[in-house]
């Protein structure tokens, strides 16, 4: 058993059960997540109280004891890394969904508190969070918050910044600071939660959050369309957009190669798609009852087919059918069987430049190696693309920048990021620094300084703040 956990034992044994201290034996038998490195600290708390959260920090404070907030470990940038000497404070035991207010159309839930289990626990009152992203399953409300997580809904309600109303977090120095606040007006000086979204663990740990809701309709209908660009997804997004009885649940555009080798991944007959047909649109649409939403799909596309260079489509006939469609989408691993050391990005530009930068990401890649090419996907509406970079010799010696030059070139310059939902973590460093903001990065810095003056919290990783203590 490591020293930390030894100390910690010691010291804070009045916490009893709402106290979980986890050595690196238990954590080899559990699964580290997206990054074999989560676990290489050996040593991990788990508190089931905001009180015992806080005990736990004031503990590393006072000790020099560096943290990394984990929870559920879904993040693809590697801001969960642990190493030996720090202590891993995880939110698995902050799992109570505390109250729902369908009135308010609020929750009021602890950090480590799943998507799906907020998802199904609202659905029971009509309601659901005004955010969907595919690790629903085993992404935690503490980790979306930190990493200000966008997902599926983000085009119609915003990222995870636009989805919390109060928030309750550990300060670095162990001070608990809870501003649950259960409404959307409040004017009464600075906004202390928005410093804590995006901050990756940074700046605190958050234990619970309230989250805006939103109504709830099952009644849907969802489709495949070919469709020639971007630009045509564009025009028929806006068209289900301003239709009054209609509400648009998503919009997901995947490039040709994706789409195909996904399909032929999962058995997915694709012989009702043209075989030149550039990209392919998912769209899902809700109205008053599932026959509603499928006459106004279905006329929809018909009215749009020929202006807009529609090529195929398909309307899901079943539920089941159109679970299918979406795992085409959702379910992207085939990429890694395929091509194992592909890099992955998430890169957000103004929609309407989206067919430029693609073409010229093709470009750009073949410059840097005629055989590479790219599997290429993501929300269309709200401009978020998701690049997996693929061909022989993607990981060979030498290429990893000039890959990373073809992907980021020009992004800033459309008015987009470099990371749009996944944060920057410990694998988006270089971008953070070539192709971030610079003077956002010192205001950034500044904040760590004033807040985290040991660097204790999650070091290593944003905000890189120069002459640190640690590193």
């Amino acid at each position: 058993m490591s020293e930390i956990i030894q100390s910690l034992e010691r010291d804070l044994h009045d916490f009893g059960d709402t106290l979980h201290l986890i050595g690196s034996d238990r954590l080899a038998n559990r699964h580290p997540g997206e990054h074999a490195g989560n676990f290489g600290a050996g040593a991990m708390a788990e508190p089931a109280t905001p009180e015992a959260a806080a005990a736990v920090v004031r503990w590393c404070f006072e000790n020099d004891v560096p943290i990394v907030p984990q929870g559920g470990r879904t993040g693809l940038v590697g801001g969960s890394i642990s190493r030996p000497g720090e202590l891993i404070l995880s939110t698995a035991r902050l799992d109570r969904i505390e109250a729902i207010d369908p009135l308010a159309r609020t929750a009021t839930v602890g950090a480590g508190v799943t998507l799906q289990a907020l998802q199904e626990a609202t659905a029971e009152v009509g309601l659901i969070p005004g955010i969907d992203l595919a690790a629903r399953g085993s992404a935690t409300i503490g980790g979306m918050i930190a990493t200000n997580a966008g997902g599926i809904l983000a085009f119609r309600n915003g990222v995870m910044r636009h989805q919390v109303l109060g928030i309750e977090a550990v300060m670095p120095d162990g001070s608990l600071v809870s501003d649950l606040t259960r409404v959307l007006k409040v004017s009464a000086g600075p906004d202390i939660k928005q410093l804590l979204i995006g901050s990756e663990g940074a700046y605190g740990f958050v234990t619970r959050a309230v989250l805006k809701l939103e109504s709830f309709n099952p009644m849907r209908a969802t489709a495949l369309v070919g469709v020639p660009d971007a630009r045509a997804a564009l025009a028929l997004i806006a068209h289900f957009r301003s239709r009054p009885a209609l509400q648009l649940e998503g919009a997901e555009l995947m490039w040709q190669r994706y789409l195909r080798d996904s399909a032929a991944d999962k058995g997915f007959d694709l012989g009702w798609l043209e075989a030149d047909t550039p990209a392919i649109l998912l769209m899902e649409v809700s109205a008053g009852s599932e026959a509603e939403a499928r006459e106004a799909l279905e006329e929809g596309l018909a009215a749009l087919w020929e202006e807009h260079g529609l090529t195929s489509g398909i309307v899901a006939a079943s539920l089941d059918q159109a679970r299918r469609f979406w795992a085409l989408r959702e379910d992207g691993d085939f990429m890694y069987r395929h091509f194992p050391a592909a890099p992955s990005f998430d890169v957000s530009v103004p929609p309407g430049a989206l067919d430029g930068y693609v073409d010229g990401l093709r470009q750009r890649l073949k410059a840097v190696d005629p055989g590479f090419d790219a599997y290429v996907y993501g929300h269309v509406a709200d401009g978020n693309l998701h690049i997996s970079v693929i061909g022989n010799g993607v990981a060979a010696p030498g290429v990893k920048e000039p890959i990373e030059d073809a992907v980021y070139t020009g992004v800033a310059e459309l008015g987009g990021s470099f990371s749009a939902e996944h944060g920057v973590g410990t694998e988006k460093r270089r971008a953070y620094l070539s192709y971030g903001n610079a003077s956002r990065r010192a205001v950034a810095q500044a904040i760590k300084a004033a807040l985290d003056p040991k660097n204790l919290f999650n070091p290593g990783k944003v905000p890189y703040r120069a002459n640190a203590p640690r590193t």
